[in-house]
C-alpha cells in the first residue's frame, strides 16, 4: 500500500492526476486488492496467496505513519489545538476540527493527523458529555438515565466522523462506545428487572459476567474485520488493529474483575496469591491467540496488565520495593524481546499445529523478504 500511495503522489507531483484524484484513487484501489510487486501494479491476493511466496515480510504494517511530513503537520495540529483549547470555549474547537479534517483528512489523506483529529474529537466529546451529564463515581452501583445518555453521545459524533470521513480509528472508536452502551442499557435492565438499587454491589460476580460477555462483543467484531481481510490489503485491516489494541485490555479487565469481589475497580496492583498467577495465565492465553491472528497490537496492549501482575507477584514476597521494580521490568522486557524476535518462527509452529481449515482463513505465516 505504501508504494502505491507512492506512485499516486508521484502522478499528483506531475500534475497527471488531481490531489482529490489521487485521494480517491489510493482507498479505490486498494479495497480491490491492487497492490505493486516488483515494480509494476498487480493483483495482491492471488501474489499472496501463491505457495512459498516471500516477497511479503510483514501483514501488520501500520498505516498511520507515512513519513516525518505527517508527524509534523501532527505536532502543529496538537499544539494548535491545545492553544486553542486553553483561549476559547469548549464550542470553538469543533469547528476547528472539522476545517482541519476537511484539509488534512479529506483533501490530503494524511494518516497520522487523522489520528491525531479523531483523538482530539474523542477529548471534545468527553467533555461535551461531562457537561451535560453526570453519571458520578458509583455507575456501576447506581445505573441511572445519565449513564447511558453520557455514553450515547460517543458512538454518534464518532460515527457521524467516520461517514465523512472514513477514518478507522473513528470506525473502532464508535464500534467500541456502541458496545459500551449496550453494556449500560444491559446494567440497567438487569438493575431495573431486580427492583434493587445495589445490586451489582451485592451480585459483583453477574457484572463482570456482563463485562466479560461485551468484551468478547468486541474481541468477536474485531476478529470479523480481520477475517475479512486476510492479507491486510484493505481498511478493514486497520478498524480491526484498533479494536484490538481495545480489547486486549478489555478481556483483561473483565478476568481481573472476574476475581475481584470487593467491588473495588481501581485497585490494578492489588493482588491475592491465587489471583496474579490467574492473571499471568491469563495474559499468556492472549498472547498465544495474538500469535495465531498475527496481531502484535493484542499482545502489545496486554503487556501493561502483565507487569501489574508481575509486580504483584513479587510484591507477595519478601523483596525490596527498587527489587521487584526492576525485576518486574526485566521480566517483560525479555517476554516482549523472545515474541518480538521469535515472531514468524513461532508463528509457523503455531499454525502447523492448527486444523487447516481454521489455519488457511488465519493471515499467512510469511517469510521474511528476499533481497
Amino acid at each position: 500500500m505504501t508504494e502505491l500511495r507512492s506512485i499516486l503522489d508521484e502522478a499528483v507531483r506531475q500534475e497527471l492526476i488531481s490531489p482529490e484524484a489521487g485521494g480517491r484513487l489510493l482507498p479505490f484501489l486498494t479495497e480491490r486488492g491492487v497492490a505493486v510487486i516488483g515494480g509494476g501494479v498487480a493483483e495482491a491476493q492471488p501474489a499472496m496467496e501463491a505457495e512459498g511466496q516471500a516477497s511479503w515480510s510483514d501483514t501488520e504494517t501500520p498505516r498511520f505513519v507515512r513519513g516525518f511530513h505527517d508527524v509534523l503537520i501532527t505536532i502543529g495540529v496538537v499544539v494548535a489545538l491545545g492553544g486553542l483549547w486553553g483561549l476559547a470555549a469548549l464550542y470553538a474547537v469543533l469547528p476547528a476540527i472539522i476545517v482541519l479534517s476537511e484539509i488534512l483528512v479529506r483533501r490530503q489523506r494524511l494518516a497520522l493527523p487523522a489520528v491525531s483529529l479523531t483523538i482530539a474529537l474523542l477529548c471534545w466529546t468527553f467533555l461535551l458529555m461531562s457537561f451535560f451529564f453526570k453519571p458520578g463515581t458509583s455507575v456501576f452501583n447506581d445505573i441511572g438515565a445519565e449513564a447511558t445518555q453520557f455514553v450515547a453521545g460517543f458512538p454518534i459524533i464518532l460515527g457521524l466522523y467516520y461517514a465523512r470521513y472514513r477514518v478507522p480509528l473513528s470506525l473502532a472508536l464508535c464500534i467500541t462506545s456502541a458496545l459500551a452502551l449496550v453494556l449500560t442499557l444491559l446494567l440497567r435492565l438487569m438493575q431495573w428487572a431486580s427492583g434493587d438499587p445495589q445490586f451489582f454491589s451485592n451480585h459483583p460476580l453477574l457484572l463482570a459476567v456482563v463485562f466479560l460477555v461485551c468484551a468478547l462483543g468486541l474481541f468477536a467484531t474485531a476478529l470479523y474485520f480481520d477475517l475479512g481481510d486476510r492479507l491486510r490489503r484493505t481498511t478493514r485491516s486497520d478498524i480491526a488493529f484498533w479494536l484490538h489494541l481495545g480489547a486486549a485490555p478489555a478481556l483483561l479487565f473483565s478476568v481481573r474483575l472476574l476475581m475481584s469481589f470487593d467491588g473495588n475497580l481501581l485497585d490494578v496492583a492489588q493482588a491475592v496469591s491465587i489471583k496474579t498467577p490467574i492473571i499471568v495465565i491469563s495474559v499468556v492465553v492472549l498472547m498465544l491467540i495474538g500469535l495465531v491472528i498475527d496481531r502484535r497490537a493484542f499482545v502489545t496492549s496486554g503487556l501493561l496488565s502483565l507487569g501489574f501482575a508481575i509486580y504483584g507477584i513479587f510484591r507477595q514476597g519478601n523483596a525490596t520495593v527498587d527489587t521487584y521494580i526492576f525485576t518486574t521490568l526485566i521480566v517483560v522486557g525479555a517476554i516482549v524481546l523472545i515474541i518480538g524476535t521469535g515472531w514468524m518462527p513461532l508463528r509457523r509452529i503455531v499454525l502447523r499445529a492448527l486444523p487447516a481449515a481454521i489455519s488457511q482463513r488465519l493471515p499467512p505465516a510469511v517469510l521474511a523478504a528476499t533481497p
